[in-house]
């Protein structure tokens, strides 16, 4: 990420944590942008901006985040309605479908999205793309019973399919034990197809094709930033 791309996605991230308000339940995504939310909530928690707010974190590391720097958290068991969400993407397209979790953090960001009354998302302007699939890999979890089946199902869909490891060769693994496979299919003509096909597979938990999910995405870069709504 160049200077300007991160630059970006802190003004971004500062624009959409103005939606915040006091006594709200704030869904708090994975990566970089969370980290930006959480340290401005903090800040803003410090001095008085806003007061009473917690946090449900979309994954371990966004927890350990939000209680270092002072945030406030619940689970969403205990507090299963969340008031407003603030998430990156990886690829944006003009409809406002994403693909997310190149963290790996997709199905807990999946769930808390759809657990909250607004979705607020936030990207630098380099993740914009005429069609999902154009610039970015869709991941997709599956559980680590069978994942050689996966992998020959999802290349049978004509994916170029990796199974993404860590910088030390391991396997990745999610917060929930299970593994992940970065399919690059291109631009993608039929999303709503390729969906059902992935959701109707067993061994398949969750994928990177959120579709419907959001209504406004926050947008910063050479520009400024742009505030985008589905109309």
């Amino acid at each position: 990420m160049t200077t300007d791309t991160a630059e970006w996605k802190r003004q971004a991230t500062a624009f959409a944590v103005e939606f915040i308000e006091s006594g709200m339940l704030v869904g708090l995504g994975h990566g970089s942008t969370a980290i930006h939310a959480v340290k401005l909530i903090a800040e803003r928690l410090k001095d008085g901006r806003l007061r009473d707010i917690t946090g449900i974190p979309c994954s371990f590391q966004a927890e350990e985040e939000a209680l270092r720097h002072g945030v406030p958290v619940t689970t969403l068991d205990a507090r299963p309605s969340i008031d407003l969400t603030i998430d990156g993407a990886d690829e944006v397209d003009p409809a406002l479908n994403l693909i997310k979790g190149g963290g790996g953090a997709l199905l807990r960001e999946k769930i808390v999205a759809q657990a909250s009354r607004r979705v607020v998302i936030v990207v630098d302007e380099s993740k914009l793309s005429p069609r999902l699939g154009t610039r970015r890999n869709v991941p997709v979890e599956v559980i680590p019973f069978g994942w050689r089946s996966q992998l020959a199902f999802l290349e049978s869909l004509g994916a170029k399919v990796s199974h993404r490891r860590n910088a030390d060769k391991s396997l990745f693994k999610t917060d929930q034990g299970n593994l992940i496979m970065d399919c690059r299919f291109g631009p993608i003509m039929a999303p709503r197809e390729l969906v059902r096909v992935l959701e109707s597979r067993a061994g398949i938990v969750e994928h990177g094709l959120f579709l419907d999910s959001v209504s406004e995405v926050v947008v910063a870069g050479a520009a400024g930033v742009r505030h985008l709504k589905k109309t």
